[in-house]
């Protein structure tokens, strides 16, 4: 089969790779219909984190089973399913509390290499979630959306305790933020404030929901979100960057007694005792367990109440990834969809 394979920073490729089979009876395959590249690959394509050697890539993934272990019972071959960036058995207490990410028996899904034709899917029963049928083709992008950032836009929305009456603010206008923005909007936020300084994102940040648009960062963004809450600041601010600067930010945006939900792939983030300390801000965040939400989002696209798709402002056939990953470096694109 076809795969991609990342070599060194910069360096992708797209090349035969041996056909993935069960190795545990708990393991499913699936043909892939589509694959993405996530804003967290361009961390070891920048450079910024070291490969040791070359490895497959790719953690989002939708498809239909071919093939199922032993001790599958709950997707059989044929079902179309969507599954998280983290296999989980859906069982252990971490699961029930729901933090699936945080599965005693978690498996990365990056090691499977799921921008390819064909991959192994661990612990099937607890990861993989079936849709009521065969999806039109129009729905393909959406779904893909929810293997990762819908999932993790979503539970960095509700990490904010976005709701009713509420100000949510957001800082990061990728896939993952531009979904939080929908997800808050969706869960009843009153007020949505986004940051970014890109005009065709925050044309879809506005049909997402959000109400305002703020194009300044770091302190100065901060002190534009409470201008424009009567000093207060929003009650709740997603992180969706993953460096200093948009935590702090994050952080200063966020009203005393407010919830920021950062799920930004930390680099380089520490966070100062005492200043933390004064600012009387709950955080949560980490990993999305995308799983704990994929039954409500796949019906929600199921009924077109939402089109989280619109995210993929760009699609390339698979054998084009080398493509696709500089067009996300460069920002030529937010995010890009894999074809199969």
């Amino acid at each position: 089969m076809r795969g991609v394979m990342m070599y060194a920073a910069g360096d992708v490729r797209v090349e035969d790779r041996e056909m993935p089979t069960i190795v545990e009876p708990t393991d499913a395959i699936i043909k892939l219909a589509a694959s993405c590249v996530c804003g967290s690959d361009l961390w070891p394509y920048r450079g910024v984190d070291t490969l040791r050697r070359a490895r497959p890539m790719g953690h989002e993934y939708i498809g239909t089973v071919t093939e199922v272990g032993a001790d599958v019972t709950t997707v059989k071959p044929g079902d179309f399913v969507v599954g998280s960036f983290i296999a989980s058995d859906n069982t252990c207490e971490i699961c029930a509390a729901g933090y699936q990410s945080r599965c005693v028996h978690a498996v990365g899904m990056g090691a499977m290499g799921t921008q390819a034709e064909y991959a192994r899917i661990p612990l099937a029963d607890g990861t993989l979630v079936a849709t009521p049928g065969q999806p039109n083709p129009e729905l393909i992008p959406s779904l893909m959306a929810a293997s990762d950032v819908l999932g993790t836009g979503w539970f960095a929305a509700v990490a904010a305790e976005a709701g009713p009456g509420k100000t949510i603010a957001v800082v990061g206008d990728g896939a993952v933020g531009l979904c939080a923005i929908l997800a808050a909007k969706q869960l009843g936020a009153e007020r949505i404030i986004a940051f970014s300084r890109h005009a065709d994102r925050q044309a879809l940040a506005r049909e997402f929901g959000a109400t305002d648009i703020v194009e300044l960062r770091g302190d100065e963004g901060a002190a534009a979100v409470k201008a424009l809450t009567s000093g207060y600041g929003a009650h709740g601010t997603v992180e969706a960057v993953g460096t200093q600067e948009s935590m702090w930010q994050a952080i200063k945006s966020t009203r005393p007694g407010g919830h920021v939900g950062y799920v930004g792939v930390s680099h380089g983030v520490e966070l100062d005792g005492l200043r933390l300390f004064g600012s009387v801000v709950h955080l949560h965040g980490g990993p999305a367990p995308v799983r704990r939400f994929l039954p409500e989002l796949i019906q929600l696209i199921w009924d077109r109440r939402i089109d989280p798709g619109k995210v993929f402002d760009l699609a390339l056939p698979l054998e084009q990834a080398a493509e696709a990953y500089r067009a996300m470096d460069e920002r030529r694109a937010t995010k890009v969809l894999l074809t199969l």
